[in-house]
């Protein structure tokens, strides 16, 4: 999809900071981070969501989780802790419809839905 952000990344039309790739995924720093570590992890086919992606090909959806375990270690996330989100929709706060998990840590995050 051209008008993709994520899409036009993976095709290496934008430039991003990436920390890892696989065959099928790509993870790059988020260029507006919520913590000391944020990381994107997506797979490098567009799929809108993660609802999409889990229904269509789940075994992709599970090496979206596998890099973003990767990720987490790379970064020294594994002995405090981490979060791996994946918004979904206007309402989740979705804001790129290329499905994507948000690696997040390295300090204590907080609650999980401010309200």
């Amino acid at each position: 999809m051209t008008d993709c952000l994520f899409c036009r990344i993976v095709a290496g039309d934008v430039p991003a900071d990436v920390v890892y790739e696989t065959e099928a995924t790509l993870a790059f720093r988020d260029v507006a981070p919520k913590a000391p570590v944020h990381v994107l992890v997506i797979p490098k086919t567009h799929f809108p969501d993660v609802a999409a992606l889990a229904g269509t090909e789940p075994g992709l959806a599970g090496e979206v989780l596998a890099s973003a375990a990767e990720v987490a270690r790379a970064a020294g996330l594994m002995t405090n802790g981490y979060r791996t989100i994946f918004n979904t929709g206007r309402y989740g706060g979705q804001e790129v419809f290329h499905v994507h998990a948000h690696v997040v840590g390295g300090a204590p995050l907080g609650p999980m839905v401010c309200m």
